[in-house]
């Protein structure tokens, strides 16, 4: 539906999408998709706000693989900075660029269209992001439309800040688990370099440089590597014998029977 869209069928898409559930990423399509239809512009863009005080450009109707995440302004900077700072949106129905306040990117086409509508996305009294929409050309900006993005802008703006939220613990568990695996290999290739350490008489530097070259020949990760020397002492050490044992006496590491696939 174009621009006659009205508030109580954008309200019933906007409170959908809220309670949808969805990524970050999936909320912020489907933003863009319903600002182009209550707006029916050519382009639109999203920024959001980051802790540093940046506005950072996170989706876009047209295809930006690489300006998502990386084209970024100051608090002020920009009509888009502008927008954020002063919590008020700006529009301009011909020769935005022309606007003292514009900032330009070679690299966003969109810079170049007439028509430019820059709305804050605000929860809590803050904001959070903007929309920018884009007429390539002269386009006065109804006060139906602004009102209508500025209404869609409040209902996403707390559902955009939740998602945020809940992406960024995901990304501190990640985090965290890397962490861990991280610290578990450290603790085994100490253990596998001890035990070759005082098995064959080598230095610590030496034990390591032993486990990183087995482990640039074989192909493998220096983890499994020292997985298979422990359990080969675990193995001798209990009684039992392993095949060939971590290292030969009289050749390098062998540990190709104690890595699985």
């Amino acid at each position: 539906m174009g621009p006659t869209k009205t508030q109580v069928d954008l309200l019933h898409q906007t409170s959908k999408i809220v309670s949808s559930g969805l990524t970050l990423d999936a909320m912020l399509k489907e933003l863009v998709r319903l600002t182009v239809e209550v707006t029916a512009c050519d382009a639109c863009l999203v920024y959001l706000a980051e802790p540093t005080g940046e506005i950072v450009l996170r989706a876009s109707q047209l295809p930006h693989t690489r300006e998502i995440g990386s084209i970024r302004m100051k608090l002020g900077e920009g009509v888009t900075g502008w927008v954020a700072e002063h919590k008020s949106l700006v529009a301009l129905s011909a020769k935005a660029s022309g606007d003292k306040r514009f900032k330009n990117f070679p690299a966003l086409v969109e810079d170049t269209y007439e028509a430019f509508l820059s709305v804050p996305l605000i929860t809590g009294g803050e904001v959070i992001g903007v929309i920018n929409v884009h007429h390539m050309k002269p386009h006065a900006h109804r006060p139906e439309q602004i009102g209508l993005l500025s209404f869609m802008g409040e209902q996403m703006g707390g559902a955009i800040a939740r998602s945020r939220v809940m992406d960024e613990n995901l990304r501190l568990q990640e985090e965290t688990l890397e962490m861990k695996r991280q610290l578990e290999a450290r603790k085994l290739v100490e253990r596998a370099k001890g035990i070759l350490q005082s098995k064959y008489n080598l230095t610590e530097e030496d034990a390591y440089l032993k486990l990183r070259g087995e482990s640039r020949r074989l192909r493998r990760p220096m983890r499994d590597l020292a997985e298979a020397i422990i359990l080969a002492e675990d193995v001798a050490t209990g009684g039992g014998s392993a095949p060939g044992g971590p290292m030969g006496e009289t050749g390098p590491l062998e540990l190709r029977p104690q890595i699985t696939n």
